[in-house]
């Protein structure tokens, strides 16, 4: 509560009545007889109250007036959109890759949902390598340090393994993945196994990867929200940072300070899965150069994660014509696509009122899980888009990186993050993951195949939660997970 109090007087945004009022709105549940005021309503205002079904992460924010219907309508067709290889008669699609993982945004956000790993037998389509290699002298350690680049991509495939190409050009290689299964028992003898998955690169088509480069596996996030979590205050998320343990609980919590891509002001990061992006738009700017190989005017390379090994690859014909500007997705095709990616509206909460919902919510409190799933904040008064003014959210996140134990270590750093952070995940928008997108798997690489196998890899400031977790009956264990798929 101390640290509330802080963040709410330290606000530049807030009146003295705002402040008591959201001191008053985020203060920590202590009462689990019954659910808290507006708690269904997750995104606040904006929230998404029609029927849950597989369309649920897929509405736009209940606060969107109509004259922005048409732009949210445009930017939806935008993420679904199929690129095309150049040259091509229909010259606004042209420009995919030259080397790409995927020719539209929706192929890895299906339904603006979360990404999966490969079955047996697939090939990656929503799960990709992500590649780089530490600093090797003081000039690379000092950049990273001042933010200038987040780490060092790999000499000849660059930040990203692409296991697709245009015509005319061959891929980069595949992943492999395999798994080794590990059994867990649980305090009342219950069995749960989890799979360590081990990866590696087969049919490499350039030459070897660099000695010192490693490999993370990176499923797509679900997109809902995040013009919400743009508009938390940077105040009220690192009123929860303690870096150094200072209060001696074992959680650090470390903010993530990166370049925005657009003006190279360092930002508090807290898009991604190590928070290596400071907005919704840096975050799609991203995705449209590695992901699709198509530029934009904050990442305007038309050949994308092309490295200058690649001489072939450099000499293919990009989509840029002159005609139309520079980039290949032009300042109005970025923009509508952040606009949609920003206003997707999170689904209200099922079941809040269920005595065994509101029993695991007073479970994870007691369990320690809040301490880095913070429940809710109160958005800020003077938000970029007045959708996502002074909204009380529960997105179940701080935002900020944790040390996770060796288990979930990819050993890459990314800016501040080490091999072993990763931002906490919201939770908002859990519970429906199966019925949005047919499956059930979380953490960064999809290895939990349920919501007890992602628990039970929790490590390091992490290890605490989970092993509280591991010790309840099985009837307490139900009932927190019960919680969570109300989420």
């Amino acid at each position: 509560m101390a640290t509330a109090t802080l963040a709410a007087s330290l606000r530049d945004d807030l009146t003295e009545n705002d402040r008591n009022r959201v001191l008053a709105v985020t203060a920590p549940a202590i009462d689990f007889t019954g659910p808290e005021p507006f708690e269904a309503m997750s995104g606040g205002a904006s929230t998404n109250t029609n029927r849950t079904d597989s369309n649920a992460f897929s509405h736009p924010s209940a606060t969107m007036p109509p004259k922005r219907r048409q732009d949210f309508k445009l930017g939806n067709a935008l993420f679904q959109k199929l690129w095309v290889s150049s040259p091509s008669s229909t010259q606004a699609s042209d420009g995919l890759g030259p080397l790409f993982n995927a020719r539209s945004c929706q192929t890895c956000h299906v339904k603006d949902g979360r990404g999966r790993p490969p079955l047996a037998g697939e090939d990656a389509v929503s799960l990709f390598l992500r590649l780089a290699r530490p600093a090797r002298d003081e000039a690379e350690r000092t950049a990273i340090a001042r933010h200038e680049v987040l780490n060092f991509p790999d000499d000849t495939y660059g930040r990203q393994l692409q296991n697709l190409a245009i015509p005319g050009l061959e891929a980069e290689g595949k992943a492999v993945i395999t798994y080794t299964e590990k059994r867990v028992s649980l305090a009342d003898g219950e069995m749960v196994t989890l799979r360590q998955p081990d990866y590696a690169v087969a049919e490499l088509k350039y030459g070897p990867l660099g000695a010192d480069t490693s490999l993370s596996a990176r499923i797509a996030m679900p997109t809902l929200g995040l013009g919400l979590i743009e508009a938390i205050s940077d105040t009220d998320i690192l009123a929860n940072a303690d870096p150094d343990d200072k209060n001696g609980d074992g959680i650090q919590g470390r903010p993530a300070w990166v370049k925005d891509h657009r003006t190279g002001e360092t930002k508090l990061g807290r898009f991604g899965w190590k928070a290596q992006n400071a907005s919704v738009r840096d975050q799609s700017a991203s995705a449209f150069s590695h992901d699709i190989g198509i530029s934009t005017p904050d990442a305007p390379n038309a050949y994308g994660d092309c490295t200058d090994r690649q001489k072939k690859c450099l000499a293919m014909p990009t989509g840029v014509q002159p005609r139309l500007g520079p980039v290949e997705a032009p300042d109005q095709v970025l923009d509508l696509v952040t606009f949609y990616t920003e206003n997707l509206a999170v689904p209200q909460r099922r079941d809040v009122g269920e005595p065994m919902v509101l029993r695991g919510k007073q479970l994870f409190y007691a369990s320690g899980c809040t301490a880095c799933h913070t429940p809710k904040f109160v958005t800020r008064r003077d938000a970029a888009d007045p959708m996502h003014a002074f909204q009380l959210i529960w997105p179940y996140s701080d935002f900020l990186l944790h040390d996770m134990g060796e288990e979930l270590a990819d050993g890459q750093q990314v800016g501040e993050a080490s091999g072993r952070h990763w931002r906490t995940q919201p939770l908002w928008g859990t519970g429906l993951t199966e019925r949005v997108n047919g499956n059930g798997f979380y953490l960064h690489d999809g290895r939990a195949r349920s919501l007890t196998e992602a628990i039970l890899w929790h490590g390091g400031e992490g290890q605490k939660a989970r092993d509280a977790f591991a010790v309840l009956k099985k009837s307490d264990r139900q009932a927190l997970l019960a919680f969570l798929e109300s989420l």
